[in-house]
């Protein structure tokens, strides 16, 4: 079961059939479990005296079993080019995190983070120098969605799993946010219109593979050779290239999606026309696309890319077959990649 600090019941973490138990177990109809996940999922409230259907005695009970979690904005930035918003929250424990709300021509996507902080170390990214504190519980995740909405008062139709932390590294609190995102009785968010980007944790994936949950798979590839890889992701020590590759051909035979491989383009490392060539080897045969992303400057790492290099990198792999795309820079005028907000506000 899932808990808060003060050791109540963590109920926006609870799915529906869940929720009814508990309500049964406290002596209620079960039709309660319905209105209350109704208060908390739809009109999306934050106190259980807001619940106006209610009983006040009941209402009290529900204070002693169970606790409403909450974000806290701590700073908000809002980009003058494209109105992407990048929120900083705290947790109830005081630790923080990053949001990222972008608007497309197809609506507005978030993109969430997945755990405070990152074990991953992926030397081109901001989100694992400042460490790895825990991993978010599925209400967390589902938060910062509901938070975003509330605060921008936009309608939120998408969702990317590419925020801070790596997703299948909290794969079983991932998977029950999914759930409650999909719920019918909740936001009722079709999980086509999810991406979850992982940097390649090999058993997860065929975990993920069988659930076949209909959400689009995003691979932080980020090199053609292990050699290359290895340098700038330790992850590729466990599961090398060849090893990664087999999943993914594994996950799209179990679910017929079209796989993400996304590509951080780094001047002098993997932006090379060899590099291109032996990447579309690679991926020789896999229905795929290619995110190429100028790698994003951080002050600790002197790694540095523009979208000029991206282009010319694309160039090479359509010239050789590869369906790619140079990844639209949103944000960039607030910092908006993740990590780099958390890290600035806690040192």
């Amino acid at each position: 079961m899932y808990v808060c600090e003060d050791g109540k019941i963590d109920i926006l973490s609870l799915n529906i059939d869940e929720l009814r138990q508990c309500i049964a177990d406290m002596g209620e109809k079960p039709f309660r479990a319905g209105q209350i996940y109704s208060w908390l999922h739809q009109k999306r409230i934050a106190d259980f005296d807001s619940m106006s259907d209610i009983s006040a005695q009941f209402r009290e009970r529900l204070k002693e079993k169970f606790c409403i979690k909450s974000l806290f904005i701590v700073k908000r930035l809002e980009s003058k080019r494209d109105n992407t918003v990048k929120y900083l929250y705290r947790l109830s424990d005081g630790n923080h995190i990053e949001t990222v709300l972008m608007e497309y021509e197809h609506g507005n996507t978030v993109c969430v983070s997945t755990q405070v902080g990152c074990k991953m170390g992926c030397r081109f990214c901001a989100s694992t120098i400042a460490g790895y504190k825990r991993d978010l519980l599925p209400s967390e995740i589902l938060l910062q969605i509901y938070t975003a909405q509330r605060d921008s008062g936009r309608k939120i139709g998408g969702c990317v799993l590419m925020g801070i932390g790596e997703p299948l590294d909290n794969f079983d609190n991932v998977v029950r946010f999914l759930e409650l995102l999909s719920s019918k009785n909740g936001m009722d968010m079709s999980l086509r219109h999810v991406s979850l980007s992982t940097c390649g944790l090999v058993p997860k994936i065929y975990e993920l593979a069988k659930l076949d949950l209909g959400l689009t798979l995003s691979i932080s590839l980020h090199a053609s050779d292990n050699k290359s890889r290895s340098a700038v992701m330790p992850v590729n020590d466990r599961y090398d290239i060849n090893e990664l590759l087999t999943a993914c051909r594994d996950y799209f035979k179990q679910t017929g999606r079209r796989i993400s491989f996304e590509y951080a383009l780094i001047d002098g490392h993997n932006d090379s026309k060899e590099d291109a060539k032996r990447l579309a080897e690679l991926l020789k045969g896999f229905i795929c696309h290619v995110n190429i992303i100028p790698v994003n400057k951080i002050k600790e790492r002197n790694f540095t890319s523009d979208r000029r290099s991206a282009q010319r990198f694309r160039a090479y792999l359509e010239e050789l077959g590869i369906n790619a795309t140079v990844r639209r820079t949103l944000g960039a005028d607030i910092d908006a990649a993740c990590g780099q907000l958390r890290r600035e506000y806690e040192i």
